[in-house]
């Protein structure tokens, strides 16, 4: 907790009023990697509370698209479709086609974690799950040449799991932002350029 609190993330998001501090992880890989643009269609997979939305439908403008997804409740933001539900269902999956209105998606963002109860081998199966959803919901909705950008946690499964986005996408990138927290093992999948077809 007291870590937290002196996080200087946490007060320069306070002090730029920002929902939250993952803000800044997504702010140093679109800066290093150029990933929003305006007019661009994106989605956003478990959006809340709402700080990459916040900064990337402000990137996308004039002209772009921001349908974010949760199952927990979001407050509004300005120029964000939000959906709450889970984007397995298919009533959720037409929220989210009809929210689209005929466009393709040009890049899915998810800084989705599982709720974790401290069991390593439970939280990294969890964890791989919802980064596996994610290529999923890529290959049925991303745009060839389209990019995701995925947060995941090195451990067990994880080399196979690159492997699995490096025949959905021609290039993979891990980045590991300076606003995640040195004891954690997450890092960030950046692959580039959906392929027209697995190979």
């Amino acid at each position: 907790m007291n870590q937290h609190v002196h996080d200087p993330y946490v007060l320069r998001s306070k002090q730029e009023g920002w929902r939250s501090r993952a803000v800044f992880k997504l702010m140093e890989i679109d800066e290093k990697d150029r990933l929003l643009k305006p007019g661009m269609t994106v989605v956003d997979l478990g959006s809340t509370p709402g700080s990459w939305s916040e900064y990337a439908v402000r990137r996308i403008q004039p002209g772009g698209r921001l349908i974010a997804l949760d199952l927990l409740p979001m407050e509004p933001i300005a120029g964000v479709t939000f959906i709450q539900g889970d984007f397995r269902e298919e009533e959720v999956f037409h929220r989210l086609t009809d929210a689209l209105e005929g466009r393709t998606v040009d890049l899915v963002l998810s800084d989705m974690a599982p709720n974790l109860s401290g069991i390593a081998v439970s939280d990294q199966a969890r964890a791989l799950h919802l980064v596996e959803l994610t290529l999923e919901f890529c290959q049925q909705h991303l745009k060839p040449g389209g990019d995701m950008l995925v947060k995941v946690f090195q451990g067990s499964g994880y080399i196979e799991l690159r492997d699995s986005v490096a025949r959905t996408f021609e290039r993979i990138l891990v980045r590991k932002p300076a606003a995640s927290r040195d004891r954690s093992t997450e890092t960030y999948l950046l692959a580039r350029s959906r392929r027209l077809q697995a190979p």
